[in-house]
């Protein structure tokens, strides 16, 4: 790790609940915004809190901006309330006997800052986040979006070295959450400290997100930028959620042996060994006669197993050798009369195949 990211967060531990272990080590340097992937029951919320101060670890340790908060071995561990942490819940839990400003005014009352200095405090983010005309009203009065600004005014005011989010714009409809997501955004952008951001949401964590860590298991099984993990991801979770095909398979310079059956004509990347191929379901064309076979265009039969209407597109699920997920307009379907038990063709530039090998190494 960098020396720089010592004045961040810094988790190198080990959290024993149940029969349920979490090993992660990462670090969120200052101004960074860190997304947190995985599937449910991977290990997410258990990493939030143990970063919180909510669950001690078992191994390990845990430091903020220089300080230990949480050291198995050396028995230190700094209570959530001594924590210089904000975090934004998933549901917001707003006080509803309190009104706006009141809430806000909690944290840095919380943190020791007295009455009318948390109020001076809760008035300037009420202003900074476009919520000084609500001040006076009850949670149960606020729309989801004006919720959501009130819990992260909330949770800047007690002015934390950290920033956690868990979900936080899952509670919100479709429509509200891009303009709150654009909001959100903006604010993390001016925070100076570290921000750690729990998501199911690809886009969510692809748009607010500077790296990206991936937890299955209660392990990281792929970290980087969100550009690298959206164009090279490294298990069948990560594929799905970014709405890829991945197949395993050996490489003999242009020719990948897919483990799933049948090969792919890729680039020659002048590499042997286990590799990963990536294809974009839209990269994929459909046909009812066997296409131009070249050196350049893999080709293989599969039969239609389901179509599912995507918004704009058609999704066909497809068994074959390799099976795949393909991506083609209403049109197309009528077009070639498509339907479940269709056989059709699928064929596949070898410049769409992106191949890389399972650290996430393109090969050169």
């Amino acid at each position: 790790m960098t020396s720089g990211a010592s004045v961040g967060l810094i988790v190198d531990a080990e959290v024993r609940r149940g029969s349920f272990t979490l090993t992660v080590t990462l670090a969120a340097a200052p101004g960074q915004v860190l997304g947190v992937l995985g599937p449910n029951g991977a290990g997410k919320s258990t990493l939030l809190s143990a970063v919180a101060g909510l669950t001690p670890i078992s191994a390990g340790r845990i430091t903020l901006a220089g300080q230990v908060m949480d050291d198995a071995e050396a028995g230190t561990f700094v209570e959530a309330s001594g924590r210089p942490v904000g975090f934004v819940f998933q549901n917001y839990r707003l006080f509803p006997h309190l009104t706006v400003a009141e809430n806000v005014a909690f944290s840095p009352r919380a943190r020791g800052m007295g009455r009318q200095a948390a109020r001076s405090t809760a008035s300037h983010w009420l202003d900074r986040l476009g919520l000084a005309d609500l001040a006076h009203r009850k949670p149960g009065q606020l729309s989801g979006g004006q919720a959501q600004r009130v819990a992260l005014a909330r949770a800047l005011a007690g002015q934390p070295e950290l920033l956690l989010m868990d979900e936080p714009l899952s509670a919100l409809d479709a429509g509200t959450r891009l303009d709150v997501q654009a909001e959100l955004k903006n604010h993390l952008a001016a925070f100076t400290g570290p921000s750690l951001l729990v998501t199911h949401d690809p886009l969510e964590a692809l748009v607010l997100a500077d790296q990206l860590i991936v937890l299955e298991a209660g392990r990281i099984v792929q970290q980087g930028t969100p550009e690298r993990i959206a164009r090279q991801p490294a298990t069948d979770y990560v594929a799905k959620l970014v709405g890829l095909n991945l197949y395993t398979g050996n490489a003999n310079g242009s020719q990948v042996a897919l483990n799933a059956g049948g090969s792919f004509i890729t680039a020659n990347h002048g590499v042997h060994g286990e590799v990963l191929v990536a294809v974009r379901p839209s990269a994929i064309t459909v046909s009812n006669q066997h296409p131009q076979q070249s050196s350049a265009r893999n080709a293989w039969s599969a039969r239609i197993t389901g179509l599912t209407l995507l918004a704009d597109r058609v999704r066909l699920d497809l068994e074959g050798q390799p099976p795949a997920l393909v991506d083609v307009t209403p049109a197309a379907v009528a077009e070639l009369s498509l339907s479940p038990g269709s056989q059709v063709w699928l064929s596949v530039k070898a410049t769409e195949l992106e191949v890389y090998t399972r650290a996430g190494q393109q090969p050169a």
